[in-house]
């Protein structure tokens, strides 16, 4: 009965270690480099500049409409690398696990790794698994650090935006935020109100095929759409001014919002993105990303301006305008 369930012993580095080693994460994740089981994987040389990222993920519930927390943990990696226009070759994944924690669970969750893994075509090369007293921890913990490969040519960075480069979103925001929160808070919706978890390694590399002169991509994850462009907005000394018409939001998340008082803007995405992409570029990259079925409903919705720099104005559908402003506190915690 004790071994359907994480004990510390699990952590010892002993015995019940080796088997969760091997009978869990070595089975799932084994390519050359894991299976030596070395302290450190040793790796062929990757063309081209190196893109480095680490995240933790720390989502509650580790279910959602959507996802899960393990899919998000390589996801999110390898969209962080894909917003640097790099494609994720190696991910390491750590995992902190609450004592008690079902060993059904850890299953469904590295089962659900190994399969976004493989769709991504990245390698997890190396790892760690950490067990903490019962209460020290809520349930499960993922950390991940990423390595991949920028093409010759590409200069994506958030200090990259120029006056007159056009935003394009390449779809709906909110959806993340408002899956999870429903599922959190029990809400119940007769549409299906789902997560946009996914990765986006696929959409930019065809963006990235139709121009490489992109010169800014951000994934707006924590803090939204409105808080990505303050921080692209602050890097590059550069006025954004967005048209409220042109940012989707689906109804299912407006409602939320009217309910809670929140902001759509404000709210995570994990399968979104925003590109700065010169005037002359833009509508053939628009194009590409309609291509795509992560692209589908993207569409340009402002563009770069010399005024007001560090500033995001939201352009109103009756004419006026709204200052967007970073977050002071956290909207939602444990979002991802």
């Amino acid at each position: 009965m004790g071994r359907e369930k994480i004990l510390l012993a699990h952590g010892s580095g002993g015995k019940l270690s080796y088997e969760l080693i091997k009978g869990f994460f070595l089975s799932a994740f084994e390519n050359p480099a894991l299976s030596e089981l070395d302290d450190s994987a040793r790796l062929d040389p990757v063309e081209g500049r190196l893109a480095f990222s680490t995240d933790s993920y720390t989502v509650k519930p580790l279910f959602f409409p959507g996802g899960d927390i393990g899919k998000l943990a390589i996801y999110g990696t390898v969209n962080d690398l894909a917003m640097a226009g790099a494609s994720a070759k190696y991910i390491s994944i750590s995992f902190i696990i609450e004592e008690g924690f079902s060993l059904d669970t850890l299953r469904d969750i590295v089962d659900s790794i190994t399969l976004a893994a493989r769709q991504t075509g990245v390698k997890i090369v190396t790892g760690d698994t950490k067990v903490v007293e019962k209460g020290e921890a809520d349930q499960l913990f993922i950390n991940t650090t990423g390595i991949g490969y920028i093409r010759g040519g590409v200069d994506i960075s958030g200090r990259n935006g120029q006056v007159g480069d056009l935003v394009l979103l390449s779809g709906t925001i909110g959806d993340h935020s408002t899956a999870v929160l429903s599922q959190r808070e029990g809400f119940q919706f007769q549409t299906d109100l789902r997560s946009d978890c996914a990765s986006l390694h696929g959409l930019v590399k065809e963006m990235l095929d139709a121009s490489t002169k992109i010169h800014v991509l951000r994934d707006p994850t924590r803090g939204g759409l409105a808080t990505v462009l303050w921080e692209v907005a602050n890097a590059s000394r550069v006025g954004i001014v967005i048209e409220e018409e042109k940012v989707k939001v689906r109804e299912e998340v407006r409602g939320v919002c009217d309910l809670l008082g929140f902001d759509p803007y404000y709210l995570a995405n994990e399968g979104k993105l925003v590109a700065l992409v010169p005037q002359s570029e833009a509508e053939k990259v628009l194009e590409a990303m309609r291509e795509n079925p992560l692209g589908r409903e993207a569409a340009i919705i402002g563009r770069i301006v010399e005024e007001n720099p560090g500033k995001i104005l939201l352009k109103t559908g009756i004419g006026g305008h709204r200052l967007l402003e970073p977050l002071s506190g956290e909207l939602l915690p444990r979002i991802c």
